[in-house]
């Protein structure tokens, strides 16, 4: 169960700082190319981390008999890796256009929100399931 709380930690310190890196980041103007790219490195290292965190957890947790949690983290596992296949492609298109289409900035910044909203709605899932199980 150490080794639970102890991803579970890692986890939540992953995303929460995920969230309050990524949304001073709504202060570039997402105009070249460059702040894309910046943009596009910055999800693709937290997905790829939260991948790692999540599946840790999930590991610890079934090795602690606790099969709720467990999936759980699967599923964040598993969005993480869903996520990271929807949105960093999107970025990449749309950061690819920044320069010669006007609209990719709008819908490069509209990504870019969309993510930092589907991942406060995790960290309040993850909270909520830790204290709805009393860990």
């Amino acid at each position: 169960m150490i080794a639970a709380l102890f991803f579970t930690v890692a986890l939540l310190v992953t995303t929460l700082y995920f969230i309050l890196g990524s949304i001073p980041l709504l202060v570039l103007k997402h105009d070249t190319p460059l702040d894309a790219r910046f943009v596009r490195t910055f999800f693709n290292m937290y997905y790829k981390g939260a991948v790692v965190t999540a599946g840790a957890t999930s590991i610890s947790y079934a090795l602690a008999g606790r099969p709720a949690l467990a999936t759980g983290a699967v599923a964040l596992a598993l969005l993480a890796v869903v996520l990271r296949r929807k949105i960093i492609p999107k970025m990449d298109a749309l950061g690819a256009q920044i320069q010669s289409d006007m609209d990719a900035i709008p819908g490069f910044r509209k990504t870019h929100v969309t993510a930092i909203a589907i991942n406060v709605v995790q960290l309040v899932i993850i909270v909520w399931s830790l204290v709805a199980s009393r860990l």
